[in-house]
């Protein structure tokens, strides 16, 4: 298992309601897993997003943390988890470093996590949080997630938490065999849930959420760059 993260510090007494509600909040969504709900309450989601927001750090909502982009719905971001449950002996591709709240969630869980953001600055601002929380077991990359990142490939998990309109065929070939991958696929205004499974070399989708609505992936093979040409 590799290195874990300590939430909270010296902050945290002011939040230790909220939090519980959120916790209360998650449960009654239908999320089951013990050791999940307690995820919620070690690591502080407040340490992730801008102190503007630190009022509504607790709230089942997203959040936005900055340039045209949110912090995901907790609740959303427990499915996720109970859906994908990462070992403690997995590597995990995370498409999206947002404000880095889901990547320490991942951390907690699995070996090690590999997150590629395309905004600089979020990516500086969840190193800086991660590090702050002695996450150890973090990589983060700036740069197109539709293309993942090769060089730890293949991944037994891979997350993404933008929504692209087909699966790209550059992660897909970085799942591993067998391997899982939870990705948002539709348009830009409406998007299904997709669970992608391959075992065997067998590659199997299946809906296990409709009608979401998360930010686009832009990149080579997702949604093209605003202003950029077609290649």
């Amino acid at each position: 298992m590799g290195p874990k993260g300590v939430g909270g510090g010296p902050d945290d007494a002011r939040f230790v309601g909220a939090r519980r509600k959120l916790i209360e909040e998650i449960r009654g969504k239908g999320i089951t897993d013990l050791e999940i709900l307690q995820l919620f309450d070690k690591v502080s989601r407040h340490q992730f997003v801008p102190e503007g927001v630190w009022n509504r750090a607790y709230e089942d909502a997203p959040i936005p943390i900055g340039y045209g982009q949110t912090a995901s719905q907790p609740s959303l971001q427990a499915f996720y988890l109970q859906v994908l449950k990462p070992k403690p002996n997995e590597s995990v591709l995370e498409i999206g470093t947002g404000s880095g709240y889901l990547t320490a969630l991942l951390a907690s869980m699995a070996d090690r996590v590999y997150s590629v953001e395309r905004v600089r600055e979020l990516s500086q601002r969840a190193r800086s949080a991660l590090d702050g929380l002695r996450y150890r077991n973090v990589a983060l990359l700036v740069g197109d997630g539709s293309i993942g990142w090769r060089k730890y490939a293949p991944f037994p998990v891979i997350v993404v938490s933008a929504a692209s309109p087909s699966v790209p065929p550059a992660l897909l070939d970085q799942l591993a065999d067998p391997g899982r991958m939870l990705i948002p696929v539709g348009s830009r205004e409406r998007q299904e849930l997709m669970l992608v499974e391959k075992e065997a070399g067998a590659v199997r989708e299946r809906s296990v959420q409709e009608a979401c609505t998360f930010v686009p992936l832009l990149g080579r093979f997702a949604w093209e760059v605003e202003g950029s040409q077609g290649a």
